[in-house]
């Protein structure tokens, strides 16, 4: 009794069905799919039944299954195409009974396009498949965007979760930078302090007199009170931005990425491996195959005992290679899923990584703008005096106080009398 290729028993529920003929009765597969079964034959199939219809029996059928999916062949043969996927096998929509050697090359080669393999990892054909969700719609996340492989500028192979490891280890690099970039500014405001220092001592214009002679030297400390100012804007760079820059994710974030990148390189090598095993099991099947046919020839020309024996070697043999050949597809399958999951599970770390390095820097680079405005609200505050002063001078006192101090008599000269 042949059965329609579906995953799980008969619903009970019949559908109600029109015009069929006697004998005929329709059902629908857990999948929703119509298919029609005689109550008489036992037959089953996906087209719907004419009134005309009768289809024989087919004897001496052998059923596999890959996944938990029916394959169904005629004579003990397996499929010489399986379809090596992470989900649904797409031969479970084959029809149910015994097809025609055409019409099933016909249904391998559809079946055949749907998927591509590239570097060993199976993907739909885009054409022919369903628009896949994403795992993180409109999030433009990593776990969606990386899973083929390029090529780099020197057109060498750089797989998806290599570019994801690079762009860490850019980002490492670029903080490296930008640590480097703020010592020079520490650099530059330490002799910049320096100078100022060194500048508010000089003895010039130290004679200065009056009002303006207070408003000259509050200037000349308010380039000591600056330069303090700026020694500690460096001092505070150091400590709250350059130092963060240096030992944020310090020597063991390369060694943390080296192990991602070998866990990862071995999934992928295991399942090149896995890969490699299922080729061989196909080629050795279509071998059994090709041996079986040769051997049936054989025995339409000349009947004999030993050329029935051989023949059942052969069939023997092929259902083996056949049965090897699932194996195969699983402990491919299953590789590939394991690649799937930690690729996940990997990228979306790394991406919480590079989250969480730009928000610090962001936050240190905020820091620098801070200081940077707390720095010129002390060089406003340093200089506050020496307007006030400058405000307050007054040519007319500055002549008063000079000429209190430096006069040198008051009788002016008179005329002389005879």
């Amino acid at each position: 009794m042949q059965q329609p290729v579906v995953s799980c028993s008969m619903p009970s529920e019949e559908i109600k069905s029109l015009s069929l003929p006697v004998g005929w009765k329709c059902y629908r597969s857990p999948e929703g799919q119509k298919y029609y079964v005689n109550i008489s034959t036992k037959e089953t199939t996906w087209e719907r039944p004419s009134r005309s219809t009768t289809r024989p029996k087919t004897s001496g059928s052998h059923q596999h299954s890959v996944n938990g999916h029916q394959l169904l062949g005629a004579s003990g043969h397996v499929l010489e195409h399986l379809d090596v996927s992470l989900g649904k096998n797409s031969l479970s929509n084959q029809s149910p009974g015994s097809t025609s050697p055409a019409r099933r090359q016909n249904k391998e080669k559809e079946i055949k396009e749907t998927k591509i393999t590239i570097n060993c990892v199976t993907f739909p054909v885009p054409a022919s498949a369903l628009e896949q969700q994403l795992l993180k719609p409109s999030e433009w996340s990593y776990c969606d965007y990386f899973w083929a492989d390029k090529k780099d500028p020197q057109g060498a192979t750089v797989s998806g979760f290599e570019v994801l490891l690079q762009k860490q280890l850019k980002g490492k690099q670029m903080q490296k930078e930008m640590a480097e970039f703020i010592r020079e500014r520490i650099k530059i405001e330490e002799e910049y302090a320096k100078n100022l220092s060194k500048l508010s001592m000089f003895p010039m214009a130290a004679q200065e007199e009056g009002t303006l002679g207070e408003a000259w030297a509050q200037l000349k400390k308010s380039l000591a009170d600056e330069a303090e100012v700026h020694l500690k804007f460096s001092s505070k760079l150091q400590s709250e931005v350059e130092k963060p820059l240096l030992t944020f994710r310090g020597d063991n974030f390369k060694k943390d990425m080296k192990k991602y990148d070998h866990h990862i390189a071995d999934l992928r090598k295991q399942q090149v491996s896995r890969y490699a095993a299922v080729e061989k099991a196909r080629k050795a099947l279509a071998d059994r195959q090709k041996d079986l046919e040769v051997k049936t020839q054989q025995l339409e020309i000349k009947l004999s005992n030993k050329t029935e024996e051989d023949i059942k070697k052969a069939r023997r043999k092929s259902t083996q290679a056949g049965d090897d050949l699932m194996r195969c597809v699983d402990l491919y399958n299953q590789a590939q899923s394991k690649w799937f999951e930690e690729m996940v599970t990997t990228s979306l770390e790394l991406e919480r990584l590079e989250v969480e390095r730009v928000e610090t820097i962001q936050q240190l680079l905020r820091q620098y703008t801070t200081l940077r405005h707390e720095t010129d609200m002390f060089n406003q505050s340093t200089l506050e005096p020496v307007d006030q002063l400058l405000q307050s001078v007054d040519p007319a006192k500055d002549r008063e106080l000079w000429v209190k101090e430096h006069k040198t008599g008051d009788l002016r000269p008179v005329d002389m009398d005879i």
